[in-house]
């Protein structure tokens, strides 16, 4: 079998670019689909499942934050958003949408480098093989696959990406720009999107197993200390 070839789909206009990008990516294991607006973009994301998107805020055939939007409805991939020279706004906007951001024009080489970038961080080579096992979690990374007290919990990749960096290290505190570093690779987005996905997990494993995966550090971060939630214990001695 030969080795996994990766996608990355380039929504919008670039003349003159997609030849000599789609080149570069090749050669380090990235095929490039090409779309010329925002409509056809969105066809291409459905029917090609892409591993990130490159999306030009550009595009002129709809509005490219309903194409962010959609996409960040369906699915936690990627996003690379370029604005123009002058789009401040815009770049805020996409930022707060969940995309990374570069202002254009961007040469060939810069963007392939940045796409080659956001796809080696969405799935670091440092992870693959390793399995997390401890009393109440077992995580498996090369199925993408975590256990809660035996049960299956089905994860996006954003929550599952934090659930590992907690794991992995047990009893230390991490701060809120140590998690955006280390689960999204960059300090840019708020502290809130770290509380809203901590709150996911926390329902989701809650909700699955009883499990509370996280204890809060007021002022500074949080901590991974999986303990079985009060509910579940309540239904415990109810049980027995």
């Amino acid at each position: 079998m030969g080795e996994l070839v990766r996608k990355a789909l380039m929504i919008g206009e670039h003349p003159g670019a997609a030849r000599t990008v789609e080149q570069l990516l090749a050669d380090v294991g990235i095929e490039l689909v090409q779309t010329d607006g925002g409509g056809p973009g969105l066809k291409a994301f459905y029917s090609e499942h892409p591993d990130m998107v490159t999306l030009d805020l550009l595009v002129s055939d709809v509005d490219p934050f309903e194409v962010l939007g959609t996409v960040r409805e369906l699915s936690d991939l990627p996003v690379l958003a370029v604005s123009g020279d002058d789009g401040e706004e815009e770049r805020l906007r996409a930022l707060r949408a969940g995309a990374d951001c570069v202002t254009g024009p961007v040469s060939e080489r810069e963007l392939a480098a940045r796409i080659e970038a956001i796809l080696r961080r969405a799935q670091p080579g440092h992870l693959l093989g390793a399995v997390v096992d401890d009393e109440f979690i077992h995580i498996d990374h090369p199925r993408h696959r975590v256990e809660v007290l035996g049960v299956e919990v089905a994860l996006t990749p954003i929550e599952f990406r934090m659930l590992a960096c907690f794991a992995e290290n047990p009893g230390r505190v991490l701060g809120h720009g140590q998690v955006l570093d280390m689960v999204w690779g960059d300090r840019i987005r708020d502290k809130d999107e770290v509380k809203l996905y901590v709150s996911y997990l926390r329902r989701k494993l809650g909700a699955a197993a009883g499990v509370d995966p996280l204890e809060t550090v007021r002022g500074v971060g949080y901590r991974y200390r999986p303990r079985t939630t009060e509910a579940a214990e309540r239904k415990a001695r109810r049980d027995r």
